[in-house]
């Protein structure tokens, strides 16, 4: 029994001091940057995780294999949210589309679609009928409610909202995420994409004991 009870300890002890080793590895500057002048979130006592992408980015692409399978586990108390850059001419039609999608309540629907679309059907859906078209298809809307989403004033809104975060996050490139409106997670800082994943971990874990704390 004595033997047993040491082994416990001993594996609590290992996994405690992996845990410590895996925080000591990340560290502000380098795996992740911290903000200057953070960017407001919901005061509603949860992490927010926030995706900086463009649906033609084929790295952003590249990422959701292992975005979708984790965001699947993350506990009620994080709240992760896509933003849609906007850099350029077909950055601000893609992310029109984004939005009208969520507009319409289909985005959870059609958002792996339309990214296979484009990076292996070769669809640009840079056309608004193309987009109209894609929606019918894949989540089966009308042209009618397709075309007062697209031009709605709860859109325009939150492509104008969107592209403020995301000059407020101080990013040139995607994919990045963001953690709480402080926390930019890079490829190129956290060392791959999957690493990310495990650097916004730490950084949730982080936010989280702050929430606590307060």
């Amino acid at each position: 029994m004595f033997s047993q009870v040491k082994k416990w300890m001993l594996a609590a002890t290992m996994l405690l001091g992996a845990s410590l080793t895996q925080a000591a590895a990340y560290e502000a500057g380098k795996q992740y940057t911290v903000l200057d002048e953070p960017v407001p979130v919901l005061a509603d006592g949860k992490v927010h995780v926030e995706e900086a992408f463009w649906y033609g980015c084929p790295h952003c692409f590249h990422l959701e294999s292992v975005l979708e399978p984790w965001k699947k586990q993350l506990p009620d108390d994080v709240q992760f949210t896509g933003v849609p850059a906007m850099f350029g001419r077909a950055w601000v039609v893609h992310a029109q589309l984004y939005h009208v999608a969520d507009v319409l309540g289909i985005l959870p629907q059609v958002h792996e679609p339309i990214f296979r679309a484009i990076h292996v059907e070769r669809k640009r859906l840079l056309d608004k009928d193309d987009q109209r078209d894609f929606l019918i298809e894949k989540a089966g809307i009308s042209a009618e409610d397709f075309d007062k989403a697209y031009q709605s004033f709860t859109v325009k809104s939150r492509m104008k909202q969107g592209d403020q975060r995301i000059r407020a996050f101080k990013i040139n490139g995607v994919p990045a995420l963001i953690v709480q409106g402080k926390y930019v997670v890079s490829a190129s800082t956290a060392g791959g994409q999957e690493a990310m994943l495990d650097v916004v971990d730490y950084l949730i874990e982080k936010e989280r004991q702050a929430l606590k704390a307060n």
